[in-house]
């Protein structure tokens, strides 16, 4: 499944979506994962082994400067409305208004689990500077975003460094805080690719992004992921840095329609 060239039909997918999951991995080696939007047109192939994306995160963005140099990022194309995505990995050239991604891995997932939202608005990337409020440990009102999600993001990198970018949906619950520091979540089974648990196998080092759809805040996690096969397959991630952006993204999205392949989520012990 896995291609260096875009699947056909791609262009046409590329050309409908407002939002776009990036990848990247800063000159400290750490990941980061974050989120562009825009109108229908921002992502575009010009052929089948390029994706040109014409937008820019917010200045205070962690990923933001990974978008604005040549190097090596992880994309994901997810449409929420028909639940389909497609991830897509290579070398990144900076654009005077965006980049430009050479693929060298395109392939697409199942879409289990991805809870059905549409765009309410969208009015582009925030004129006004968005102020970050950066901790090393969640604060309540983290702690709360991430209880409260139905869906994130999850930025993983192969042993040499190459990342990628994928998708986790569940019921609101389905991630579980243990601390202000650690994080749990059952892996459920998808398309049985395991790129991500693969990457995190060799390479912990991950990133997590979670979005308020209503205010368009992201929040931002870098640190180091383990996979635990017993009693069921899950992962637990350490968090070292969590950065907060309000409204740093301005569009807003429609209450979700949960996917019913979701598992319950265990009542609170």
């Amino acid at each position: 499944m896995v291609q260096p060239l875009l699947p056909d039909g791609a262009d046409d997918f590329l050309s409908h979506q407002n939002m776009l999951v990036v990848g990247a991995e800063a000159d400290d080696g750490r990941l980061w994962a974050s989120l562009f939007a825009g109108p229908r047109g921002f992502v575009s192939a010009p052929d089948d082994v390029s994706v040109q994306v014409l937008a820019r995160l917010a200045p205070a963005d962690p990923v933001e400067p990974m978008t604005r140099r040549a190097g090596r990022l992880g994309l994901l194309a997810i449409d929420l409305e028909t639940r389909i995505r497609l991830r897509m990995n290579g070398t990144s050239t900076p654009l005077p208004s965006g980049l430009r991604l050479d693929i060298e891995q395109s392939f697409p997932n199942c879409p289990k689990y991805v809870q059905k939202r549409t765009v309410i608005s969208l009015d582009g990337t925030p004129s006004e500077p968005v102020a970050a409020t950066s901790v090393s440990a969640l604060t309540d009102d983290m702690s709360r975003f991430v209880s409260r999600a139905d869906t994130f993001f999850v930025a993983s990198a192969s042993e040499t460094g190459d990342p990628d970018v994928s998708h986790r949906g569940g019921n609101p619950g389905f991630v579980e805080v243990l601390s202000p520091t650690r994080l749990r979540w059952l892996d459920y089974a998808g398309n049985s690719m395991l790129m991500t648990l693969g990457n995190i196998i060799e390479n912990p080092s991950a990133a997590l992004l979670f979005v308020d759809w209503t205010t368009g805040a992201t929040l931002h996690l870098t640190g180091r992921a383990e996979v635990s096969w017993s009693p069921s397959r899950a992962v637990e991630f350490e968090i070292d840095e969590a950065v907060l952006l309000p409204r740093s993204l301005s569009a807003n999205w429609s209450a979700p329609i949960l996917s019913r392949f979701n598992p319950p989520v265990p009542a609170a012990g």
